[in-house]
């Protein structure tokens, strides 16, 4: 049997759009606290609202996009968000105070919402749906090769502390992803199959409306979150609490041991990893339960964190980047693929929009509470708090997901026996 191709010419379009996305969201996260203390005199507390506000921004925004992609089209919405993506980043050279600073920010957040929501949902109908999980798995690591050269890049057009040479840099790569979202193309097969499957799910809501009042409450936020997403979302969140630590915090880790003359090749590594494993987590997920990937991706993650907890050296530090990216690297997709497998086909937009929206939540929540943690002992201990968090995804993950599924797939053979 021919395996059905995943890179196509509207696959690698709709990948190098979010990627130029992702890249210009890594170099403003990496630039824009140092701007905000160098050129707006900004203290330590201002210098984190700039990526405060952003996160905020963005999860106001998700539970709107899901529904506006769903509602109003994938390749519309990309092209409206990523539109005002750039706009904001072109506002910013008229942003010189503080508190407009943070205006733009917010909006900023809002419309990198909905362009990811929107993009990431057009990749998943674009991608066979034969191989899903190996499609999104090479969709993410465009994000992930993006984390790596983002912030290096960031500093590099901060070097000079010149905001109009880093500004015009964001820009410019802004402008390259809208370019490249104008230029996606979508089945019209699969968007009539959507359609007809949305008619159909409108028919039935209106006719269980009546007989289920709990459902009417149900349905005003299933409006803009998608159910069925919600259980694995919330394992996302758990697994992002966590993951927060390393982006937030590990700069400042390395200084601490000594080692931030590597800081830059940690991230490297960490998505290196991610690609190189990809290819194997992309056909794991496809052939195999999702369980023989998340178990080891999970196990990986944490005993990255323990090594990282425990690290003295560079070569120590390193050897976590490494376990760390390839457990990373196989919970995201997977994560990702199932909030859309499990969710209705027309309402892949919604399910997209409350994955990122719940992922959101745990990085904003777990950038605040692990500070908190180093605050009061240390980075340390910090990150042996974070592979307890990883744990409790583990447990989440069995009771929340895995514990369901056994139970569904049972339900036929209990029917068989009576």
């Amino acid at each position: 049997m021919i395996k059905e191709r995943i890179w196509t010419r509207d696959f690698i379009v709709v990948c190098l759009s979010s990627f130029f996305m992702f890249m210009t969201f890594y170099i403003l996260a990496t630039a824009f606290p140092l701007y905000v203390r160098d050129s707006l005199h900004g203290d330590q507390q201002q210098m984190g609202l700039a990526i405060t506000v952003y996160v905020v921004g963005g999860v106001l925004g998700r539970p709107f996009s899901g529904l506006w992609v769903d509602r109003f089209g994938k390749k519309k919405m990309a092209v409206i968000g990523m539109f005002i993506f750039l706009l904001a980043c072109v506002s910013y050279f008229g942003a010189k105070g503080m508190a407009l600073f943070l205006i733009v920010r917010l909006l900023h957040g809002i419309s990198y919402a909905v362009a990811s929501t929107a993009t990431s949902t057009a990749a998943t109908v674009i991608i066979p749906a034969s191989r899903q999980g190996e499609g999104i798995g090479y969709f993410s690591m465009f994000m992930s090769i993006a984390m790596a050269i983002g912030p290096a890049l960031g500093l590099l057009l901060w070097k000079d502390h010149n905001i109009n040479v880093l500004l015009t840099g964001v820009s410019v790569i802004a402008a390259a992803s809208l370019i490249f979202t104008l230029g996606i193309r979508l089945p019209k097969e699969q968007n009539n199959q959507a359609d007809k499957q949305e008619q159909l799910a409108e028919v039935s809501a209106a006719q269980k409306q009546e007989q289920e009042s709990a459902g009417n409450k149900k349905r005003g936020w299933g409006k803009f979150l998608e159910p069925k997403a919600v259980p694995i979302s919330l394992v996302g969140f758990i697994l992002s609490f966590a993951y927060s630590s390393l982006s937030g915090f590990f700069a400042s880790f390395a200084e601490e041991i000594h080692q931030s003359n590597i800081t830059a090749l940690f991230f490297v590594v960490f998505a290196v990893m991610i690609v190189v494993s990809r290819p194997i987590v992309g056909k794991v997920f496809d052939n195999y339960k999702e369980h023989y990937l998340y178990y080891p991706g999970i196990a990986l993650f944490i005993v990255g964190m323990l090594v990282l907890s425990a690290a003295h050296s560079g070569f120590m530090v390193l050897l976590a980047a490494m376990v760390l990216g390839v457990g990373y690297g196989a919970l995201l997709p997977c994560f990702q693929t199932l909030a859309i497998k499990l969710s209705p086909a027309h309402r892949r937009g919604s399910a997209t929009g409350t994955f990122f929206l719940l992922f959101d939540l745990g990085y904003g929540f777990g950038s605040y509470f692990m500070g908190m943690i180093a605050s009061f002992t240390d980075y340390r201990v910090m990150y042996e708090g974070a592979g307890v968090v990883a744990l409790l995804s583990a447990v989440s993950y069995y009771i929340l997901h895995h514990r369901r599924q056994a139970k569904r797939s049972s339900l036929p053979r209990q029917a068989g026996v009576a």
